[in-house]
Formats: structure tokens, sequence, C-alpha cells
């Protein structure tokens, strides 16, 4: 096999690492997502022409929304209401305001060297390979793996940063100079949350080794291959490669897999059990209607709550409707949110426009651009209908279990 060329001077000055296994070496350049210096960096090594493969710490999604300002004005709704996708749209959404925060603040675009590094390499017609895991995948793991308190404040901070608009602290900057865009954006709940830093840092370590290995043995053309990765992620993903084995295929799999929600569903079995009991004590101590009474007023709170939360939201009143319709059901059917419900009503009746997905980005900024927007308000329709039913769920059941308690 020829000599490996020599690491180009471009990287001198810059964090890199690298790693030659299966006949191939992978020159992993550590970069800033904020900084002019990384952009020209990237850009020289690939100007060297040592490398015959350029991969980038990008999925699909994230390429798209960089290259192409115009791909969310395409986007479906509809589909993304109905394929259980909204969380995933929240968290994109989320990413985005704050990657324009810190672009106003440091005048550089966020990922502004990925880009760079996707352009060159087509300029040079190099293949280029996508590695890192969906973000909306990363963020759907990471919440399965927390508790329901911490799940709340994980939405909490994705919340306020689609409507923060101070700038962004200066320690803040500086852990995204040497760290991930993804942690930096979840503040610093990642570094609070053993579980999360897991799934945002460590999985997506152990994924991209998985995929520049798979990039690397897919072809017979990349020897030489440049990987363009955060800092954060250099000593992590240098080491994941050096050591993983097994299939790159299958150990993609397993980190794109969801884990098993419990079968059991605990908390519909315990809203019957307490439904039966308070069926039980009122026909015991005041016949059919208060037994009734019992049902009807857990149909009536949990209903009424769910509209408010839609109301709130500035749906339209059919919205707010099919809402209050299905919010009371809620626990028989987990998979199937109230807010899911609503905010599909509310986007076939206010079909958003193309001018609302290109604005969606800076409506999100301000509470009147919230309700101006169509896109941002079925999203906060969504948000607002299913807090209502829970808050509607946690009332009926306090006020059950004080009747059954005397």
């Amino acid at each position: 096999m020829d000599p490996m060329p020599p690491v180009t001077h471009a990287l001198d000055s810059q964090p890199h690492a690298i790693v030659e296994r299966d006949g191939v070496r992978y020159t992993l350049l550590g970069t800033a997502h904020v900084s002019q210096a990384s952009v020209d960096a990237v850009r020289a090594a690939i100007a060297s022409g040592e490398y015959d493969h350029v991969a980038v710490e990008l999925d699909a999604a994230r390429m798209q929304a960089l290259t192409d300002p115009d791909a969310m004005a395409r986007l479906d709704l509809v589909d993304v209401i109905k394929t259980g996708r909204t969380a995933m749209f929240a968290a994109n959404l989320a990413l985005a305001a704050y990657q324009r925060r810190l672009a106003e603040q440091l005048g550089i675009e966020p990922g502004a060297e990925l880009k760079q590094a996707v352009l060159d390499a087509r300029e040079r017609a190099l293949p280029v390979s996508l590695i890192d895991r969906d973000v909306g995948l990363t963020f759907r793991r990471a919440a399965a793996k927390l508790g329901w308190w911490q799940r709340v404040k994980l939405g909490s901070g994705l919340a306020v940063s689609l409507i923060a608009s101070d700038e962004v602290p200066a320690d803040e900057i500086e852990r995204l100079k040497e760290g991930d865009m993804l942690e930096s954006s979840f503040a610093d709940f990642a570094s609070h949350s053993p579980a999360l830093f897991e799934t945002v840092i460590v999985e997506r370590d152990r994924y991209m080794a998985a995929a520049l290995r798979a990039a690397g043995a897919g072809s017979p053309t990349p020897r030489n291959m440049l990987a363009v990765v955060g800092a954060g992620h250099l000593a992590g993903l240098s080491r994941e490669l050096a050591e993983q084995t097994g299939d790159p295929a299958t150990m993609r799999a397993s980190l794109e897999s969801m884990p098993k929600k419990r079968k059991v569903p605990w908390f519909a079995i315990v809203v019957a059990l307490l439904l039966i009991g308070g069926v039980t004590w009122g026909f015991e101590n005041g016949g059919l209607k208060m037994a009734s009474g019992v049902i009807v007023q857990w149909l009536w709170i949990t209903a009424l709550m769910t509209a408010i939360g839609a109301a709130a939201a500035g749906a339209h009143p059919l919205s707010v409707l099919v809402g209050a319709l299905v919010g009371p059901f809620k626990p028989f059917r987990p998979t199937l949110p109230s807010g899911a419900f609503s905010a599909l009503v509310e986007a076939r009746l206010r079909k958003p426009t193309y001018a609302d997905f290109i604005a969606v980005r800076d409506d999100v900024r301000t509470l009147r651009g919230w309700y101006r927007n169509r896109v941002a308000r079925t999203l906060m329709v969504f948000i607002l209908t299913c807090f209502g039913t829970m808050a509607g769920e946690w009332i009926a059941i306090a006020r059950i279990v004080g009747k059954l308690a005397h």
C-alpha cells in the first residue's frame, strides 16, 4: 500500500487527531463552531488536495438548514404532527433560534466551518459523508432517559431558548468554542444530567465513529479522510474510532433505536381505579346520581382545562373544541396527546404560508410573533393544549382522591 501523505500544515495550529485503521487515515479536525479561524483551517485543509473524502458533524436536516435556507418553507406541518415529530420540530426550531442569536452577536454563523467543508468538498467533487445522528432523534433518546420533572426542565430550557433575545453569556460562548453545539444549546442542563450528557455527547461520539468506519469501508476511494467535528468531540471520537469493534451498521442502528416504553400503562390503570373507586363511593353514599357525578367531574375538569390551554394559545374555536373532546381520554391513549389533535385541526384550518415558514425563526423571539406566525402558533397550540390536559388530570385526580379520603 502506498505510504500515507503527511498531515497538511493547515492543521498545525488547530486541535486535531489522526487515527489509522483498516487502511484508512482519518484526520479529525476539531473546530469551534463560532470561529472564523476554524473556517479558514477547513478551507486550507481541503484546498491542500491531501484528502479524497470529507466527513462533517452534521445530519441531513442540519445540513439542509445550513446550505438551503428555504428548506423549512417546504416542510409539511400537517405531516409533522401526524407522524409524531412535533417535539423534534420544536427542538430543531430551538436550536435554530439559539444559532441565530449567536450569529447576530458574533457576526459569524454557527457551524459555518461545517457548511464550508460541504461546499468546498462539493466544488472539488469529493465525496461527503454526514456522520452525526439526527438531532431530533438525539433529543428523543435524551428525553426518554430522563424523569418526568427533568423532561419538564429540558422542555422549559428549550422554550426559553426559543424566546430569549438577550446576548449569549461570554462563558457560554467560551464553552461553545471548546464544546458542542447541542450541549451548549441545552445550557447548563447537560452538565448536571449524566443521562443527557451520555446521549448528547458520548453516544454521538460512538455513532460518529461507526459512521466514519462505514464511510471508510464503503468505497475503495477514501484512503485519507478529513472529518470536521466540534472540538468537544475530538478526544472521545478519536478513542472510539481507534478502539471500536463490531459491525458499524449494527452499532448505528442500536444508537438510532428508541428504548421500548414500559408496557404497563400505570397512569391509565391508576386513573381507572380512581374512577371506579369514586363511582363505587358515590353509589354507596348517594346512589346512581352521585356515582355518575364522579365521572362527569372527571370529564368536565379535564375538558375545561384542555380547552383553556388551547384557547391560551390563540387556537381556532374548532381546535379548542376538538382538544376539549379528546382531553378526558388522554390517560387511555398515552401515545396520542390531546395537543396533536388540536394542532392538526389548527394546521388545516389556518394553513401556514410560505412567509410563515421563512419568518418563523425571527417571529419566535417575541410573544407577539408566536401569535402572529401560523407555524409558531400551531406549535404553541400543541404545547399549551397538552399542558392544559395535564393540569386537568391532576386537578380531577386531586378532587376524586379528596372525596375518597373522607
